[in-house]
């Protein structure tokens, strides 16, 4: 990760008076280990960039990586020292140093008054992984995509990996609940990134606990926070974009399918709850969308589901018929009337048909229940 020579800087413990630089030897890596860093492969660097020494959290990990992406500190020194200093000396400083001054890159949120967040609509305040985030992420997903910073999809994917991974690192790094209750969690959950970023430092038992030690697993969890946090991008380039356009221009063509609007074709399949959604909202769509028509490819018949009331709800805005459900094939097409029925759910929230007229007759009905 860090090219030919990695090199980690740290102070030495108080007790003594003297800085180390260390410069320590690449360990040899098979091809398929080494990431394909196709935001930026770093390129040696005389800058360098600081955070604390010490236990280390999943923000300044995820930060320093992040920051080493962007073409200004592409390759950078990892500087890590509570010496201030030491630190007035350095390009940028993350989580450390009681500054936050994007135009000096200094991104620290412990300071009092700190109080910065995301924007657009974003209430989290920020950790230094979301504030590195914040002021360099466009750079980061425009080379991922491959289009100017300014693109309407590159902002779209700095809102959603904002959305999606950002911002619980920034939440859990500030004790920021998932919930407003003073009810204890009804069980223990050390499996996010942040917890097992965490894992890496060193244990209280280990009789090695030196800084070049403490260094390396730093270096660990730089290299787990950035692998996901490229894995996200990548997912949002590669899957997220293409079904978001695909649901939009099904949605645009709804009227097309029913003139209520409310029943949408997914003319191609593909993840489409969340996109719905966020697209309803954005658009201002009323009435919302009741049913989603789409084949099943595996069996090449055609499910017509009831959306749900919000992306983590199991409760439908209009379930299929109560008379419906349970009920399958020649019964149920007795029951609806419509032909070729081959089942609905007992919550009323999927059904099938054979074809697809069937579907919508079965939509459509519905819809007048």
């Amino acid at each position: 990760m860090f090219g030919g020579i990695r090199r980690l800087c740290y102070e030495l413990p108080a007790l003594q008076s003297r800085r180390l630089t260390v410069s320590m030897a690449a360990t040899p890596r098979s091809p398929s280990s080494v990431p394909n860093f196709s935001t930026g492969s770093p390129t040696p660097s005389p800058k360098s960039v600081g955070t604390h020494n010490g236990t280390f959290h999943c923000d300044e990990a995820l930060g320093c990586f992040m920051i080493r992406l962007t073409s200004k500190f592409a390759g950078s020194d990892i500087v890590r020292t509570r010496d201030p200093k030491l630190l007035d000396t350095l390009d940028a400083v993350l989580d450390v140093g009681g500054v936050y001054d994007p135009s000096h890159d200094r991104f620290d949120h412990h300071q009092k008054g700190f109080s910065e967040v995301f924007g657009h609509g974003f209430i989290t305040k920020l950790s230094s992984a979301g504030l590195v985030y914040k002021h360099y992420g466009k750079e980061i997903i425009a080379k991922e995509l491959q289009l100017d910073e300014q693109h309407e999809n590159v902002h779209r994917m700095y809102l959603a990996v904002y959305k999606s991974f950002i911002e619980a690192i920034d939440a859990i790094d500030n004790g920021i609940n998932r919930y407003d209750t003073d009810q204890p969690p009804k069980y223990v959950n050390n499996t996010d990134l942040s917890s097992r970023v965490g894992q890496l430092n060193l244990d209280w038992m280990d009789p090695d606990q030196s800084a070049a030690k403490e260094n390396a697993a730093f270096e660990k969890a730089m290299t787990l926070a950035g692998s996901e946090f490229l894995e996200s991008v990548r997912f949002h380039v590669k899957s997220w974009l293409p079904a978001r356009s695909i649901v939009i221009q099904c949605l645009s063509s709804s009227g097309d399918i029913d003139p209520s609007e409310e029943i949408m074709l997914l003319n191609q399949f593909c993840p489409w709850k969340l996109h719905l959604f966020e697209l309803e909202e954005e658009l201002k769509i009323n009435p919302p969308t009741k049913y989603v028509i789409y084949q099943d490819e595996r069996g090449k018949s055609w499910r017509v589901q009831a959306v749900a009331t919000s992306p983590s709800s199991f409760e439908s805005r209009k379930p299929l018929p109560l008379p419906w459900r349970g009920l399958r094939d020649e019964e149920l097409s007795r029951e609806s009337g419509i032909p070729g029925c081959v089942f609905v759910h007992m919550s009323g929230f999927i059904g099938g048909n054979q074809t697809y007229d069937g579907a919508l007759a079965m939509a459509r009905a519905a819809l007048k229940f």
